[in-house]
């Protein structure tokens, strides 16, 4: 069962940071998710927010601003993550702009050829489908193993159908949606299971009992 940090060790640092990743590393988690948008000079920020105001103490559109003023904030670039992990663990990322799917497979390939990273060491998710299917068009025309997981918190079924189309690699569901009827049907139809968030002891105890692929929580330590 992989042991995956959300936003890093978001339970104990700051989320999307340089310094909430190395939490999770000190964590020996198997992967970390961290979500992207673009800056306004079209770098990949790792910010989860369209707006920089819940997490920092200025406001404003993070494609209004520039990479500079975000990385003063603390809002790291993709390639400052990857730069940290240094192929430590797999990294899970989720789009969260549509306009960023060219950019993040770019990236990927670029440490690919110059940092002997693998194309299995990414795995891209989305709650965007569309973009996900773009990014399924990408590996197969190319022959890159890169993960996709399908992204859902109300249909287990929608999901399945949808990844069978696009080979996914993984169902990645809401939790709270699992139970032992769907978690046999999803691997039936050889998916991976990666369920976010599960935080509380009460919650791991439940998820972990049906015996899902990965977990995604705030909290990696207690996986």
């Amino acid at each position: 069962m992989q042991k995956i940090g959300h936003r890093g060790a978001k339970g104990y640092v700051a989320e999307n940071t340089l310094a909430s990743f190395q939490k999770a590393l000190d964590f020996n988690v198997d992967a970390i998710e961290l979500d992207v948008h673009l800056s306004s000079d079209g770098q990949i920020m790792v910010i989860h927010d369209e707006t920089i105001d819940r997490t920092s103490s200025k406001t404003g559109f993070v494609y209004e601003l520039h990479s500079f003023y975000l990385k003063e904030l603390g809002v790291p670039t993709l390639e400052d993550v990857l730069i940290l992990v240094n192929k430590k663990c797999i990294i899970n990322i989720e789009i969260k702009v549509a306009t960023a799917t060219q950019k993040v497979l770019q990236v990927i390939e670029k440490y690919v050829k110059e940092q002997d990273w693998q194309y299995n060491q990414f795995q891209i998710s989305s709650f965007m489908w569309e973009t996900l299917e773009l990014v399924s068009k990408y590996c197969i025309s190319e022959k890159k193993e890169i993960g996709i997981g399908v992204l859902t918190e109300d249909s287990i079924e929608k999901a399945i159908y949808f990844g069978n189309r696009i080979k996914a690699q993984s169902i990645n569901p809401y939790f709270k949606l699992l139970n032992a009827e769907n978690i046999k049907l999803i691997h039936s139809y050889g998916f991976k299971i990666f369920a976010w968030t599960v935080n509380t002891p009460e919650d791991l105890i439940f998820v972990k009992s049906f015996n899902v692929d990965g977990i995604i929580s705030d909290f990696p330590d207690r996986i």
